[in-house]
């Protein structure tokens, strides 16, 4: 089954747009750590315990932020407005491994990463995430 298929999107772009970037972030943080998990299971042969040892280095704030600032010149203008938004996003929540700044960088990456998959963007979504891996394995 192809992602496309998993759960029809039924909202209308400008909806989407509409949303706040931490509605975004929350899908995207989902969606990537499933591509991230399920990535894990189909190269390596590790045992549950590890896998997720394996999954915290590419799900850590720090990371993500990091990729998303290397990432930032290749992406076009609506994606840059993305990740400007899920920055600047008022979050409460306080980081518990990470700084503040890398936080906020991160939830910019989950929100980009949230806001094209919910744009049906699955193709952007693959290349994205596939560049992280490629840079962090």
């Amino acid at each position: 089954m192809k992602i496309e298929e998993w759960i029809p999107i039924q909202k209308e772009k400008q909806e989407i747009n509409q949303m706040s970037p931490l509605i975004w972030a929350y899908v995207g943080d989902c969606v990537y750590e499933l591509y991230i998990r399920t990535y894990l299971v189909d190269h390596t042969n590790l045992n549950p315990h590890k896998l997720h040892i394996e999954a915290i280095k590419y799900v850590k704030a720090g990371n993500q932020a990091a990729y998303l600032k290397e990432l930032y010149e290749d992406l076009n203008e609506e994606e840059k407005d993305i990740v400007r938004r899920g920055r600047n996003a008022n979050n409460h929540h306080l980081p518990k491994n990470s700084n503040v700044q890398e936080y906020m960088y991160a939830t910019a990456f989950e929100a980009l990463i949230g806001y094209l998959y919910l744009n049906q963007n699955y193709k952007r979504v693959k290349q994205i995430i596939e560049e992280f891996i490629l840079k962090n394995h």
